[in-house]
């Protein structure tokens, strides 16, 4: 028997099938998501819904066979999209990138403060959708893209959505497993890895945020922390109380505990930056603009590997204050070079995670790592294993996303007794 998981990411949409005795992943199947629609205003980001349905129908064409015993979903969280009762799309997708949270809203105020909550969280863009008159007038559900795209192939007659997602649009009560809002298109939550509906007879689970995802389907042992490092960045732990230091946020995870997660918005985007900015003086030096610069990097990282330059690397704010701007301070003539701006701006990456880690007040025995943001950059590894001074464990499996959709699924199906035993089938490199 074989298990599918989908991931519908940002910028791109995975399918893996993996063999259920074993755990190894059979076939993997990838599409660009390059659905964004163009928009006038800055502050919006937004993408095709019914275009991202249209690429994870063919992913799961080429996945699903006679052997397919169950389905299982991971979606970009936060994201908001709104419905007719038949799951019809009836606006974009407003992906947790959109800024309109941070618009001026009321008693000096924007959106995501008058809720408590941050720009980008579904129930913050709703809220201005409202006052906006920017909600469908045949609005039957708000959900995630992952809600929205099993709504649909499954042809389920309303929406089913887990905690995991839920807690993503804001205005959640993470005690109690419930919305704090009585909105009237708010979707069933459940906090079990239920069964939303079924597929050509096949139970299809219902889709889990990624983070969640990525630590289900990268972390085979709670006393591990999982730090992912992609466009942004997260150091993610499992934690028994939801009551966590403010920047860090408590996620609901399987229904027993929480995942406490510390987000850095700049990630693995702080590392393409300072690479660009060299690339463009290289321009100006030589009249051409070198396409990709890494492997140089890398090779300049294996002889530079200290700096008295600090770097600050929060250029695109943080979670608690989207005014944070990064710097780099230290800066004299003997380290104002490219290779000392590349290490801070790494250093500086790394003790973001770091700070937010020491915050959690966790006692972790290794670091399990996952992204390209890190798996594809030897120096930063070098760093954050000496930075936390832990052992660095990298799955197997690349697609952590996906993979941890289809361990959901198996445990949603009966294959697995629990999420517990379909996590012991995660095997890392080196095993």
């Amino acid at each position: 028997m074989k298990s599918i998981g989908i991931d519908i990411g940002t910028t791109g949409i995975c399918g893996v099938s993996v063999d259920t005795n074993s755990g190894e992943i059979l076939k993997t199947v990838s599409r660009a998501n390059d659905c964004f629609i163009k928009s006038d205003l800055d502050f919006e980001k937004i993408q095709d819904g019914e275009k991202i349905l249209g690429k994870v129908k063919e992913i799961i064409g080429e996945l699903f066979d006679e052997e397919t015993a169950s389905i299982g979903f991971s979606n970009q969280m936060h994201g908001i999209i709104y419905v007719d009762k038949s799951g019809k799309a009836l606006s974009p997708l407003y992906i947790w990138q959109d800024g309109r949270g941070n618009q001026p809203y009321k008693d000096g105020k924007t959106y995501a403060e008058y809720m408590n909550s941050f720009a980008g969280y579904g129930l913050v863009t709703d809220l201005y959708n409202r006052e906006n008159g920017l909600v469908p007038e045949d609005t039957a559900f708000a959900i995630t893209i992952g809600d929205y795209c099993i709504m649909n192939i499954c042809e389920a007659e309303k929406p089913l959505m887990h905690i995991t997602n839920a807690a993503s649009f804001g205005g959640f009560d993470c005690e109690n497993y419930c919305f704090t809002l009585d909105l009237p298109y708010l979707p069933e939550v459940t906090k079990e890895l239920s069964v939303a509906g079924y597929y050509k007879n096949v139970p299809v689970c219902v889709s889990v945020g990624d983070n969640q995802a990525s630590f289900i389907g990268s972390v085979r042992d709670n006393d591990f922390a999982l730090i992912n490092v992609g466009t942004g960045s997260q150091i993610s732990v499992i934690q028994k109380s939801s009551t966590l230091p403010v920047g860090i946020e408590a996620r609901p995870f399987d229904g027993n505990g929480y995942l406490a997660a510390g987000c850095a918005l700049c990630g693995g985007r702080a590392f393409k930056m300072v690479e660009r900015f060299i690339a463009q003086c290289a321009e100006l030096a030589t009249g051409e603009l070198p396409e990709n610069l890494y492997k140089k990097i890398d090779k300049l990282l294996e002889e530079k590997t200290e700096t008295t330059m600090k770097a600050d690397s929060r250029f695109c704010g943080t979670r608690v204050d989207p005014s944070v701007k990064g710097c780099y301070t230290n800066v004299d003539e003997l380290n104002f070079t490219p290779a000392d701006m590349i290490l801070a701006t790494l250093k500086g990456m790394s003790q973001e995670l770091y700070d937010m880690y020491a915050l959690m007040n966790a006692e972790s025995k290794g670091l399990v790592c996952s992204g390209n943001g890190i798996r594809k950059n030897p120096a930063l590894q070098k760093i954050i294993k000496e930075n936390f001074n832990m052992d660095l464990y990298f799955p197997l499996y690349e697609e952590e996303a996906a993979y941890g959709a289809a361990l959901s699924s198996m445990a949603c199906s009966g294959i697995c007794k629990d999420l517990n035993e379909a996590r012991k089938l995660i095997k890392y490199k080196g095993e």
